[in-house]
Parts: structure tokens; C-alpha cells; sequence
């Protein structure tokens, strides 16, 4: 499924796929005379992301969303597709050719406290990048580049001299931030960048990152579970399901008029702060066993519009009006159109989707 849109994109995902091998080792199916097992994390990925553009991932966890942002930054090889940036495709780099391409992409990491060197100083744990990519050319250059990096995230040349512990979880974020922008990055991939943060410190850190986009010409692949985070600072989000796209479109129409049955159960969970009394339609049921995913739509166990052809055919992507694009029997064949569709569930319980919740 491909999001494309009229400028040229800075990053390209075609067909990316990841499958895990969980066999046990060869000796252990022998005796066992078990075959092997795979888990396909990331299948058929199609995303397009514009310079200087914001392009949120969501869904459930589980997804495959985080396998993504590994696969892009390198941490993982694909098994299959590619992944183009500005025109080159990183997948089949050398890896003596990959550097100047690291140093272009950088990646913020979703625990602060996991993600920094306990035992450096924060001076350090910043210039490593500057020293790696020979960004500066000596130790006083290093030492005002980073001070510059501190301030620019809000935090003060001094605290260089400190360790991790000495600061709070927005803090390190921080901090996280300033390491990850130090190479000059044009791509960064955020990881839930701000999930293990409190609510206030949250809009503190997500405005940062705002403001460094526009003024340093980020581009940002956004990955995270909160809507209202999503609604916040994307441009274009796709919605994931089992390591599939279903929907993907530019943020105001996913946002206000979804069209894919999961993307609008989705929507159904963002909490109302009119405190409204309107229906809410929760998720029903688990996300399947990626490693025996079921047949056809991989969304028709939980789903109120399923029906044979879903369960036994997985639907294609299809272009819809306003620029998004969804795969979905039940939308392509017009089986969405009632203004609210009522189901059974496997308890007997009623369950409403209301169309174009929000």
C-alpha cells in the first residue's frame, strides 16, 4: 500500500517484509519431528514519506510497528522489499558504504532511561556521534558544539558535566534528542519517544520536537499507540494490524472521516474530553498469533463486518477519496455505508461502529 503524495519522498518503503525464524535448533526438530516455525513481523509494507513531513505509525502493540523502525535505521535486515533514502536503496548497501547514511538518519529511542550510558557523562554520551562521524575537529570545537546541542533542547551547557541519574525522564529525553540531532541528521525514526513519559512533561517534549522539525528541517517517521499524540504531530499516518498497512492517508482525513472497521475502533478509544455521552465501540477480542495468523483479512476474527469472502481472501489496497488508501472488503464493496452497523460478538454482546467516529 503505497501513501503517495505530490512531493517526492525523502523515504521509501516498497514491499518491505521481516520474518523471524523461531525454528529450535536442527537436533531438537529431529527429535521432536517438528518442522519450522516463522514469524512474519513486517509483510508487504508500501509507505512513502515527504522531507521535511511527519508519518505516524499506529496500532496495537504487536503490530510490527517497532520492527519497522528497526528495519529502517539498519538494526534489522529485510527479508524482502526496499527501503529508499533520497534516491538510494539502503537494503542492498555494503555495509563499508552505509556510514554516510547513518549519519543521515538517527533514531530516538522510547526509554530514556534504557537508551543512555549510565556510566558516561552527558557530554560524552552527546559527542559520541561529533566524534564518530568527524563532525568536529577538536576538543574545544566538541565541547561548545555540545553545549549548543543542550541548549537548543532546553536544557544548559552545565549539564554536560552530570550523569544520566542526575536528571528526570524528560530530561533524558532530552538529552536523547540532542545525541540523536548532533550528526545532523536529515531522518529521524521517533520509537514511542515519549510513552514512558508523564502527561505534562509529554507536550513539553513533543513541542521540542515540533519546533526542532521546523527549524532544522526534520523529517520524522512517528511511531506510537496514542492517537492524541498522533493527531498532534503527524501529517500522514498509516494503521498497522498484524504487520500489515490497512489504512493510510494524510492525518485530517484519517482522522476525521476513517473508513477501515479497525482504524475507526481505534478512534473509538480516544478518550472525549467534552466528556460526551455518545456510544463507544471497544476492540473485541486479542490480536491473532502472528506466528499462525488466520486466513484471508487478518482482522476478520474482531470484526464486525466480516463475512466469508474476508475470511477467506485477504483484500488488496485500494485508493479512496481524499487521498487515503484502505484495504477492505467491507469499504470497497459498500458494506460500510449505514450510518451505524450493528453485530453480534462471540459473547452476544451488541457492539456499535459508528461511521466516521472520532
Amino acid at each position: 500500500m503505497s501513501t503517495a503524495t505530490e512531493q517526492k519522498p525523502l523515504v521509501a518503503l516498497d514491499g518491505l517484509s521481516k520474518t523471524f525464524d523461531l525454528s529450535p535448533p536442527l537436533l531438537n526438530r529431529l527429535i521432536e519431528r517438528k518442522g519450522r516455525r516463522s514469524l512474519r513481523a513486517v509483510d508487504g509494507l508500501n509507505i512513502d514519506i515527504p522531507r521535511g513531513k511527519t508519518f505516524a505509525l499506529v496500532g496495537e502493540s504487536g503490530c510490527g510497528k517497532s520492527t519497522v523502525a528497526k528495519l529502517v535505521v539498519g538494526l534489522h535486515g529485510a527479508s524482502a522489499g526496499k527501503i529508499t533514502f533520497d534516491g538510494t536503496d539502503l537494503t542492498k548497501l555494503a555495509a563499508a558504504d552505509r556510514g554516510a547514511f547513518r549519519k543521515r538518519i538517527q533514531m530516538i529511542f522510547q526509554d530514556p532511561y534504557a537508551s543512555l550510558n549510565p556510566r558516561w557523562r552527558v557530554r560524552d554520551i552527546i559527542a559520541e556521534p561529533l566524534r564518530s562521524f568527524g563532525i568536529t575537529s577538536s576538543k574545544a570545537e566538541e565541547r561548545a558544539e555540545v553545549g549548543r546541542l543542550l541548549e537548543l533542547v532546553g536544557l544548559s551547557a552545565r549539564d554536560g558535566e552530570k550523569f544520566p541519574h542526575e536528571f528526570s525522564g524528560g530530561q533524558r529525553q532530552r538529552i536523547s534528542i540532542a545525541r540523536a540531532i548532533s550528526s545532523k541528521p536529515e531522518f529521524l525514526v521517533c520509537d514511542e519517544p515519549t510513552s514512558a513519559l508523564d502527561v505534562s512533561v509529554q507536550s513539553q517534549v513533543l513541542n521540542l520536537m515540533r519546533d526542532l522539525q521546523d527549524e532544522l528541517g526534520l523529517t520524522y517517521l512517528f511511531i506510537s499507540h496514542d492517537l492524541a499524540v498522533v493527531d498532534f504531530m503527524s501529517d500522514y499516518v498509516g494503521v498497522m494490524y498484524l504487520g500489515r498497512l490497512v489504512e493510510a492517508g494524510p492525518a485530517e482525513r484519517i482522522f476525521s472521516a476513517p473508513e477501515h472497521p479497525y482504524t475507526r475502533l481505534l478512534m473509538d478509544t480516544v478518550p472525549d474530553i467534552t466528556m460526551g455521552r455518545r456510544n463507544r465501540a471497544p476492540v473485541i477480542g486479542e490480536v491473532p498469533n502472528p506466528i499462525t495468523p488466520p486466513p484471508g483479512c487478518s482482522f476478520n476474527p474482531r470484526c464486525p463486518l466480516a463475512n466469508d469472502r474476508c475470511r477467506a481472501q485477504a483484500p488488496e489496497a485500494r485508493k479512496r477519496a481524499g487521498g487515503s488508501i484502505v484495504a477492505c472488503h467491507a469499504v470497497e464493496e459498500g458494506r460500510d455505508t449505514p450510518e451505524t452497523v450493528a453485530c453480534e460478538t462471540g459473547e452476544g454482546a451488541r457492539m456499535q461502529l459508528a461511521r466516521g467516529a472520532a
